[in-house]
């Protein structure tokens, strides 16, 4: 882990950037107090590859027959 002032980080940003890209811990301090951690951000997950779900989702047969509980209303 790397401790560096705010004026030095401002000096020095393109090297802490690609320190913190190589997995350094960089911390930047003001006035002897930790304010900023920089760290790679993590990327996006792609979106689910289409048919990737293909066999886990089952229909029923009866799936689209009307329901028991509604025929009073069907007729």
């Amino acid at each position: 882990m790397t401790q560096i002032t705010v004026s030095e980080a401002s000096q020095n940003l393109p090297e802490l950037i690609e320190a913190a890209l190589s997995g350094e811990e960089i911390i930047i301090i003001k006035e002897n107090q930790p304010v900023v951690k920089l760290i790679p951000v993590i990327p996006v997950k792609r979106r689910p590859t289409f048919g990737s779900a293909k066999g886990l989702v089952t229909i029923s047969d009866d799936f689209d027959e009307p329901l028991e509980d509604f025929k009073e209303y069907m007729e």
